[in-house]
């Protein structure tokens, strides 16, 4: 079933909303400071800096019995490991933190919230081969104190920056219903609407107006498809796809809360 919305967008219910995690979780979220990063950075190449060391006391002693040729691919290929697989594996398995990162409370992001991928992990390594080893970090000093966000060559090929993560409680955002979808949606079936599908509509509705608009329309549509194929009846026609899944999330919550309410409210059993 195609989603038989396309309305414009009632009312301005969703505000201004910070980033989001992978994980639907909305936290506080700004651009890290340079001191904070330069610390995180040190932390990263002191880590690199060892493995490098390690791999070339383990070169030497290979080289006592290995061909020289052979000796010399290894140390090369360990070295690209090191400097550009390891940042790489790092950030996509942990999404988009390293040591230092970890350390000093930090996160990198794509400049909509989005978790780090590996393509922009892997643009982010191989720039830093460049901006931070091969000019001894002099490029990223300056892209870095440049920028108001405090991104490095590697985070515009990327499209990403990094972010303050505060780890204290999480803020609750708030999913409004819009008023002239609370009549159908009150009568609409959600059993069959999965958890991930609320996810990622949730993530969209709180972000929508951080979004770029041809990212707006076509999430959008592609999440309104998703959802109205799990619930019925279909919205009514021309409904934007923001607030139709604005109502589904808002109605989804209103009943959760009535069921909770009720079980709460429930005398128990002798």
């Amino acid at each position: 079933m195609s989603y038989p919305g396309g309305g414009e967008v009632r009312g301005d219910a969703y505000g201004t909303t910070p980033l989001v995690t992978g994980d639907a979780v909305v936290l506080d979220l700004r651009a890290a400071g340079f001191a904070t990063r330069a610390v995180a950075l040190v932390i990263d190449v002191i880590v690199q800096g060892a493995l490098l060391l390690l791999l070339a006391v383990l070169v030497f002693w290979m080289g006592t019995t290995m061909d020289p040729a052979a000796t010399a691919a290894v140390y090369l290929g360990g070295t690209i490991l090191i400097l550009v697989g390891y940042p790489t594996a790092f950030e996509t398995i942990s999404r988009g933190r390293s040591l230092g990162k970890m350390a000093l409370g930090l996160r990198v992001v794509g400049t909509d919230g989005t978790p780090e991928r590996f393509r922009q992990a892997l643009a982010r390594a191989l720039a830093g081969f460049v901006e931070i080893w091969l000019t001894t970090g002099v490029i990223a000093l300056i892209t870095s104190m440049l920028s108001r966000d405090g991104r490095r060559v590697g985070d515009f090929l990327a499209g990403t920056m990094v972010v303050e993560e505060r780890t204290g409680r999480p803020r609750q955002e708030y999913v409004a219903m819009p008023p002239y979808l609370a009549g159908w949606a009150s009568g609409a079936d959600l059993s069959r609407l999965s958890p991930e599908s609320a996810a990622a509509a949730r993530q969209y509705v709180l972000r929508y107006r951080e979004l770029a608009e041809h990212t707006r329309y076509e999430m959008g549509f592609r999440l309104a498809d998703t959802v109205v194929a799990q619930i019925s009846p279909p919205p009514p026609p021309g409904v934007a796809p923001v607030d139709f899944l604005a109502a589904v999330l808002a109605e989804r919550r209103r009943r959760q809360e009535t069921a909770l309410r009720n079980h709460r409210s429930r005398p128990a059993d002798p």
